[in-house]
């Protein structure tokens, strides 16, 4: 029988920070404390070859170096979210960090693939600790006027940290060794934990009602299970065995949460919220842009190396003008809003990323190589940086104060499940789009060579130097069949943001948006020691 949730009587009212110079505190250490955690996401991308030679490991095994972190994470963010309410977001922030940090020191000393797999899983546990609660206490201490600035901060730095992560630990990888990827993360942990201890206050819920342990298990297998399909789909089938077994538990464990949490007086994650504008368009939102923005870079990578011939450094460097925008917009992106109505900023936003991508789909050319989508990007990193910020803001502000710690998760399991998302959908289009193309122009090339071609541009590369006087004309089959599998993928990415932009100005916000904190009148304040 379906059972109306009872309101959580909590007090936050001791927490809130009214001086400025300790909200900028506060601010900085837990940016830095998720700077942590999202450069993490993407550190190890950059030194998947020396991996492969330290552990001897296959490239499924490297790539589980780099999976098994962002699963974790994503899978544990709700749950660990609401203990960070119940339990006390500063003591479980501090925890995060203590496992996080930890779990990096056992990384950049690991001898074996075992140990770095041991040692990305607590990561993962730590970081899913950390990373829902640093937006909680932003969205439970910072006074309603000052809230929406310090979102737009945390988004910024959610969104470009990962570039940003990036290209140092490419620099760190290029100058030193792979081990020194772990030194990072592990002097931020420090850096933030000092300054939590000092200036960031607790605060938590208190409720009579039990922890949802059922919904935080089935949350956690359907996370896992749907992840694992996203990541494993591409790279080794969709109809593989462990694919299909992953998708059926997956969705069988989504139902079942569904169906639980419509039955509890205190679940986990009311769901009956998502008939709200604001957390329905804000979860939408965050969903199609993160994908298409993590899709974007999946073809932007092998782009820059294997059609220009650019080295992992300045790959990544190319990307940063866009990281840097779009980190800009994301803080900026709050004054808009206050002008002009967060919904009107988020379709803004939206509308500048498709006409950012239809540019780099336009124009794209190999002759003239990165300049040719240069404009594209800084259009979409723009427009990306306006649509995040009131996104969040439309998530966070949808659940009671006392609840941030679990719309602070959800916020960041959807950006999970859009990256997976996206990267498995538009990773797909453009090797249809290369394939489709590829064939037209291998004619006369020897049958071996030609199967090397098809199975993508880095492989034509690599087999030219064997190929005798057809190695030019098959590189250049391949990079142009590469650009013609860009345009759809770049289409297909501008095709989601039509979509998205039609929507938004459908079901977004309402233009006066009230704070779910402020209007629960039945919401009474209490602080934790």
């Amino acid at each position: 029988m379906s059972t109306k949730p009872v309101p959580v009587v909590a007090d936050a009212s001791g927490t809130t920070i009214h001086d400025a110079r300790q909200r900028r505190t506060v601010l900085i250490a837990v940016c830095v404390a998720l700077m942590a955690v999202v450069a993490s996401v993407t550190g190890l991308n950059v030194a998947q070859p020396q991996l492969a030679v330290e552990f001897g490991a296959s490239q499924s095994e490297v790539l589980w170096f780099i999976n098994l972190y962002t699963i974790s994470l994503a899978a544990l963010l709700l749950p660990l979210g609401a203990l960070g309410d119940r339990w006390g977001r500063k003591p479980v922030l501090l925890a995060g960090l203590v496992v996080f940090g930890a779990a990096n020191v056992a990384g950049g000393l690991a001898v074996s693939s075992e140990m770095m797999l041991a040692s990305r899983l607590l990561a993962g546990v730590g970081a899913a600790m950390i990373m829902p609660v640093t937006l909680a206490v932003i969205t439970s201490t910072f006074p309603e006027a000052e809230r929406s600035k310090g979102i737009g901060v945390w988004t910024a730095v959610a969104g470009g940290g990962g570039i940003l992560g990036m290209y140092l630990s490419a620099l760190l990888v290029d100058v030193a060794t792979w081990r020194w990827l772990f030194v990072l993360p592990i002097a931020l942990v420090l850096g933030s934990a000092a300054l939590i201890l000092r200036s960031v206050p607790n605060s938590r819920e208190h409720t009579a009602h039990r922890f949802d342990i059922v919904g935080s298990i089935t949350s956690v297998v359907a996370v896992v299970g749907l992840i694992f399909v996203l990541h494993e789909g591409p790279v080794h089938g969709w109809t593989e065995p462990a694919t299909l077994a992953a998708l059926v538990a997956g969705l069988a464990a989504a139902t079942g949460f569904v169906v639980w949490e419509l039955r509890q007086v205190a679940p986990l994650l009311d769901l009956r919220l998502f008939g709200q504008r604001g957390l329905a368009s804000g979860s939408v939102t965050l969903l199609a842009v993160f994908g298409v923005q993590a899709g974007i870079f999946v073809v932007f990578f092998p782009f820059l190396q294997a059609v220009l011939g650019w080295s992992a450094l300045s790959a990544t460097l190319a990307l940063m003008p866009m990281a840097l925008l779009m980190m800009f917009a994301s803080a900026f992106a709050p004054r808009v809003a206050v002008k002009i109505g967060r919904r009107s900023t988020m379709a803004t936003g939206v509308l500048l990323g498709g006409i950012g991508l239809a540019l780099m789909a336009a124009f794209v050319s190999l002759d003239r190589g990165f300049l040719s989508v240069l404009p594209g990007m800084l259009v979409m990193g723009l427009g990306m940086g306006l649509s995040m910020t009131p996104s969040t803001e439309s998530i966070t502000s949808s659940l009671p104060r006392e609840r941030q710690g679990v719309a602070s998760a959800l916020n960041d399991v959807t950006r999970e499940f859009g990256t997976a998302l996206g990267i498995a959908l538009l990773g797909a289009v453009l090797s249809a789009g290369y394939q489709g193309s590829i064939d037209a122009k291998l004619d006369g090339v020897p049958t071996g060579l030609a199967d090397t071609a098809r199975e993508g541009v880095a492989n034509a590369v690599a087999a030219a130097g064997s190929a005798g006087p057809q190695a030019q004309a098959v590189v250049r089959a391949a990079q142009e069949s590469f650009v013609d599998g860009w345009q759809h993928a770049m289409w297909a990415g501008a095709a989601v943001m039509a979509v998205l932009f039609v929507y938004v100005l459908a079901r977004g916000p309402q233009a006066a948006v009230v704070d779910r904190a402020e209007e629960n009148s039945e919401v009474r304040s209490t602080s934790a020691p």
